[in-house]
């Protein structure tokens, strides 16, 4: 069994934070608050087959280690009615609104960390960058997090593309390559953003076969922690060796 198919207690609570069956997040609470945030984006290549409940493990150990954890569901490639937007809509509302929720349960705001494995990598990072969208954007606006740490994260969209990760999983997402349709990935690529306004750590097992840790390296901000050996999910599973360096990341405390 691994760890995207071992089950975990529920979360403690679902809340909506929008309109849409989509929009709500899983709070887990640690015994004592307040608590330091995380709010965790899951993984899947954005693909519809992938949800939030493959993080419940995940989110159990974070709970259990003392953090308020929010896992935010969002719409994947082909399941918004306005198109390829639709995943960076759900997001630029949770940014806004994932906090405020969790700190109405015991989070301590001034300790907010976003962090994502995988696609939820990239879109952790590209919530984070958000000040540093063009000024008519409408995903434009504050940084939701202090710190952001992506969990072999696909964090360049252009590379992601290029390598065929997923099976085409980006342009799938985007609705066309790169080279096809410039001005989406322009907006939606954290590679291609300023750097986000807070610290940015990069996790990355040297043995991802999923996505290679040759995308972190490759990314133009942030400090890179590799762990030796590792393989893409054992940065979200909590009986895995690699475990101990993904709280050390999280916490901000990694050598």
């Amino acid at each position: 069994m691994t760890v995207l198919d071992r089950a975990a207690p529920p979360p403690g609570l679902t809340v909506p934070y929008g309109p849409l069956a989509e929009h709500v997040v899983d709070l887990r609470l640690p015994r004592d608050l307040p608590a330091p945030l995380i709010a965790l984006i899951h993984g899947g290549f954005w693909r519809p087959a992938y949800d939030r409940t493959h993080l419940g493990p995940m989110g159990q150990a974070l709970a259990a280690a003392g953090y308020v954890v929010a896992v935010p569901e969002y719409r994947r490639a082909g399941m918004a009615d306005e198109g390829w937007t639709g995943t960076f809509d759900d997001i630029a509302l949770a940014a806004g609104e994932v906090g405020p929720i969790a700190g109405a349960h015991g989070a301590d705001l001034g300790r907010t960390t976003w962090a994502g494995h995988s696609a939820g990598g990239h879109l952790a990072v590209w919530a984070a960058a958000r000040p540093g969208l063009p000024a008519g954007s409408r995903w434009r606006g504050p940084g939701p997090a202090t710190r952001v740490v992506s969990l072999a994260g696909c964090v360049c969209l252009r590379l992601c593309a290029e390598w065929d990760l997923g099976a085409g999983a980006a342009a799938n997402l985007m609705g066309g390559m790169p080279d096809e349709v410039p001005e989406r990935y322009a907006v939606a690529d954290p590679a291609a953003l300023p750097p986000p306004p807070v610290p940015v750590t990069l996790v990355h097992g040297t043995a991802d076969d999923q996505v290679p840790v040759r995308m972190s390296r490759a990314f133009p901000a942030g400090r890179l922690a590799e762990i030796p050996g590792a393989g893409h999910f054992d940065l979200i599973d909590p009986l895995s060796e690699a475990w101990p360096h993904v709280l050390a990341a999280l916490a901000g405390t990694q050598a």
